[in-house]
């Protein structure tokens, strides 16, 4: 298994830096850049010493190097200005738009991001498992129908309008401020238990809302694979010789329709970073989301491009809890065995 994992691990690298080239050529896609919109902003308006500046600041941060070598020092490989000062060496850029650099522009927006994340997966699958589970052993029951409806209020009301209306009646009956992962008495306040515990609580509505849709999607998988599952002779023979119905379900056709569900982890997780954009906006949840819009509308290009790789890491990041659940679950995926004929 830990040779496995290993292996895994190492491929990772090659996608990411074919990922990260990827996501630096569509941030330069737009024609222009937020130097060069400022310096004919400024050019137009007769200020010749501003736009002397942003000259300067094109060739401090490399703007004036052709495409491939921006690439290569915006990632470590290729020494810029100021020497080997990339991704590689823990250095995120510079936002011009925030005028500080993007590790202080994101700051904890990084971790609040992943553990609202993180949160929602946890309740997708909460809430996917056991419901789809039901929905599957009584087909047409009342647990499937109502699974069915949820499901499609999930996927057909607005995220933003529900969170809305969650949160007046969070607010309502439980008193939990409306807007924002955390009281605004600890937004300034250090790290401890109480602060901890508050951000648990603002975490319940927006992990809700942002899992529904998936969630609702999760179950029809699930419910679906395991109705085709125990349709297959092997379950009919079991169900023959008097097996009861909930450790026939439970004992083989569980485990091999778990594998679908478990391998959408990796598709779960940077669908959640964008599904939650708008969440985030109407909610004011201090997330990279919302930066992310700011940053792409004012041409942001390290600001963009980091949040974008960000995104990128938690999809591998995903994609490799997945695959190891996968492996445990079957040898044949760890061993690269092919099922014999």
């Amino acid at each position: 298994m830990l040779r496995y994992a290993l292996r895994r691990i190492l491929a990772m690298i090659p996608a990411l830096i074919a990922v990260s080239f990827l996501i630096f050529v569509v941030v330069e896609l737009p024609p222009g850049d937020y130097l060069s919109n400022e310096m004919q902003e400024l050019q137009s308006q007769g200020e010749g010493a501003g736009a002397a500046r942003l000259e300067f600041l094109r060739q401090e941060f490399a703007y004036d190097r052709p495409f491939l070598e921006r690439y290569a020092i915006w990632a470590g490989f290729w020494p810029g200005p100021h020497g080997f000062d990339g991704l590689l060496q823990g250095e995120w850029g510079w936002s011009f738009i925030y005028s500080k650099p993007v590790s202080e522009v994101l700051g904890d927006r990084i971790g609040l991001t992943a553990l609202l994340n993180l949160a929602t997966v946890f309740v997708v699958y909460l809430i996917a498992f056991p419901v789809g589970l039901l929905a599957a052993r009584r087909p047409g029951g009342v647990v499937d129908f109502s699974a069915s409806t949820v499901s499609y209020i999930g996927l057909s009301i607005p995220s933003f309008l529900l969170a809305l209306v969650l949160l007046s009646f969070a607010h309502a009956w439980f008193g939990i401020t409306i807007g924002g992962l955390m009281s605004p008495a600890y937004i300034d306040a250090p790290w401890s238990f109480a602060k901890l515990g508050d951000v648990a609580a603002h975490l319940a509505i927006p992990a809700l809302v942002i899992a529904l849709g998936s969630a609702g999607i999760m179950i029809r998988r699930l419910r679906a694979n395991l109705l085709d599952e125990v349709a297959k002779p092997y379950v009919v023979a079991a169900r023959a010789r008097g097996i009861g119905e909930a450790r026939l379900l439970t004992r083989y056709p569980l485990r091999l329709a778990f594998a679908p569900f478990v391998a959408d982890i990796g598709n779960l997780l940077p669908s959640m970073v964008s599904g939650s954009v708008i969440v985030s906006v109407v909610l004011n949840l201090p997330t990279v989301g919302p930066v992310l819009l700011s940053a792409l509308r004012g041409q942001d290009t390290f600001l963009a491009g980091f949040i974008l790789l960000f995104t990128a890491v938690l999809t591998l990041a995903g994609m490799l809890v997945s695959d190891l659940i996968l492996a445990a679950l079957d040898p044949r995926v760890r061993l690269g065995q092919k099922a014999k004929l």
